[in-house]
């Protein structure tokens, strides 16, 4: 190999036909190591455990999805629905002997549900090349390498093209918070740190075993901004959902006193990862118009979601982890005690708008013993399955985009387990059918009333009606403003309540667009009627109400008629 300008070294080998496996040699002079690794570039690896990267040929698939692109390129993200189903391809749907089904295989199928389902994307869990299938994909080694466990690179654009041509976003799953030590990896590449902070104490994780990037070096920013801009140009992807993005802003994180390195002024803030993610957004939103950067963040930090002109990080949006832990907390206690708890309800609206927020429901609550969404729920069967409906009706009608994961859209009974498909067989049952039909509906609600999705991160789309029925576990509010609006009322108790007057911002009938206790989704079918009239009583501050039948631990939708 030749040394080139800037630490660089390239060998041409003429010749080579695509499918042959290589790896760099490499000796350490200083340490006399002598080193076999992966390509970091490399398009395409070896099926675990084997880990030699693979000459990829140059690509000949044929993309057929401009209409979808010219569309992204225009779309309002911000004003439109969005809804993402999380999904690990691994174990959404398996063949008979349990092997893995191909990304042409899933591409087929996962559209055909998720378009039947209602949802606007997809988010792939890290599809990155990764050694240990345990890790879910969040420990990458190959960050240009679609996993070879599903198929080739031209595999996995036919799967995003298909997507597209249904009308389905895929976003992924990408990880540049961290690397795992595997010896054919990044890991001390040459020898000696090159990828990582050279440090332990700003270049080691201590929860995860992984290393840390050197966010300080220009060839490791290089290296991850390339890969970013690869995805997206290379496969057509239409953003990323950054993990663990805490753990790179913070130096004291996960940290005890002694055990960290302070930046140059002596605080904790990671300055080389914050000049990092902002000329990563401003790359991607300036190369690739309407592509997306989510981030999960789980503190404080300010203005991860607003523009790096003005001072913040510069993402689309990000996880809203407060509503997640504050709303299942809430949901897991017995109805007789929420009365005690009403401000998990209505604390979120205190910071709601503060940033762009994604509600999530993620593979994060379902594993390593917090149980699946349907037994977080209190009570007997019945019960279970009320509050299961009327959480997911909380999180559709609540301000800001929403994300389920897998299994949770029918109600899986059993923790998810990467290494199984999804417990399809519950679909047999009627309560689960009925939680996989309320999906459905509350995305096509979504989709279709523009006051549930217009303004989320705006709060002129959002209004209490009733924030103080603490004594009832009720809750009521206006989504939307002007002359689109809906009504949204949650009965948070199995008791029913019957002539439950409430304050509407306008006359006129008003239509029942959903009902969580209905018949259809395994509910008791109490309810109005499918439409009521708005009557000249004041009640709650408005000089109009309504007088209504709430079903017990359910949620009403009601939409003025015209």
């Amino acid at each position: 190999m030749q040394v080139r300008e800037g630490g660089l070294w390239e060998a041409f080998i003429p010749d080579l036909e695509p499918g042959c496996l290589y790896k760099y040699e490499i000796h350490n002079g200083q340490t006399g190591a002598l080193l076999l690794k992966s390509d970091p570039y490399a398009q395409a690896c070896e099926r675990r455990p084997q880990t030699a990267s693979r000459v990829c040929a140059p690509t000949r698939f044929i993309w057929t999805d401009d209409r979808w692109l010219a569309a992204r390129r225009t779309r309002d993200w911000r004003h439109a629905p969005l809804s993402i189903y999380e999904v690990h391809l691994g174990s959404w749907r398996q063949k008979n002997d349990g092997g893995w089904l191909d990304y042409r295989e899933l591409a087929r199928q996962l559209a055909e549900y998720v378009r039947a389902q209602g949802f606007t994307h997809i988010e792939l869990l890290p599809i990155t090349e990764h050694p240990l299938d345990a890790s879910w994909g969040y420990q990458t080694t190959g960050f240009f390498a679609p996993t070879s466990r599903y198929g080739t690179p031209d595999d996995f654009r036919w799967f995003i093209d298909h997507c597209h041509r249904h009308d389905i976003g895929v976003i992924l799953d990408w990880t540049p918070a961290h690397f795992p030590r595997d010896d054919h990896g990044l890991a001390r590449f040459d020898g000696l740190p090159l990828y990582e902070h050279p440090d332990p104490r700003r270049g080691e994780h201590p929860d995860w075993g992984t290393l840390i990037f050197d966010y300080g070096r220009n060839q490791v920013r290089s290296f991850l901004l390339s890969s970013a801009q690869y995805w997206l140009e290379e496969f057509h992807l239409d953003g990323f959902r950054v993990d663990a993005v805490a753990s790179m802003l913070y130096l004291d994180y996960s940290r005890p006193p002694g055990q960290w390195l302070p930046n140059q002024y002596g605080g904790a803030e990671n300055i080389e990862a914050m000049d990092f993610i902002r000329e990563l957004n401003s790359v991607v939103h300036g190369q690739n118009p309407g592509a997306i950067v989510v981030a999960e963040e789980s503190t404080a930090w300010p203005q991860v979601s607003r523009p790096v002109e003005t001072g913040g990080l510069g993402f689309s949006m990000k996880w809203n982890m407060g509503w997640m832990h504050d709303t299942l907390g809430y949901l897991r206690r017995d109805p007789v005690y929420r009365c005690h708890h009403h401000d998990a309800l209505t604390f979120g609206l205190l910071y709601t708008f503060n940033e762009n927020f994604v509600l999530p429901l993620s593979h994060d609550e379902v594993v390593h013993g917090k149980q699946s969404l349907i037994n977080k729920m209190p009570g007997d069967l019945w019960q279970q399955f009320a509050n299961l409906r009327l959480l997911f009706s909380y999180q559709w009608t609540f301000p800001g985009k929403k994300l389920l994961f897998m299994g949770g859209d029918f109600a899986q009974r059993g923790e998810w387990n990467h290494e199984r498909a999804l417990e399809w067989h519950w679909l047999q049952d009627e309560r689960h059918l009925g939680i996989q039909r309320l999906i459905g509906d509350l995305n096509r609600l979504h989709t279709g009333v523009p006051a549930l999705y217009r303004d989320d991160f705006d709060a002129r789309g959002f209004e209490w009606i009733d924030c103080h029925d603490s004594g009832s576990s009720t809750a009521s509010f206006v989504r939307g403003s002007g002359d689109q609006i809906a009504v949204v009322v949650l009965n948070f108790t199995p008791v029913p309540r019957y002539h439950f007057r409430l304050g509407v911002p306008q006359p006129g009938i008003y239509l029942e667009k959903l009902n969580s206790d209905s018949e259809c989704y395994g509910g008791t079918n109490l309810g109005n009627g499918g439409r009521v009239e708005a009557e000249s009583v004041s009640s709650h501050g408005r000089p109009w109400s309504l007088l209504l039948t709430l079903p017990p631990l359910a949620a009403l939708v009601l939409v003025p008629a015209g």
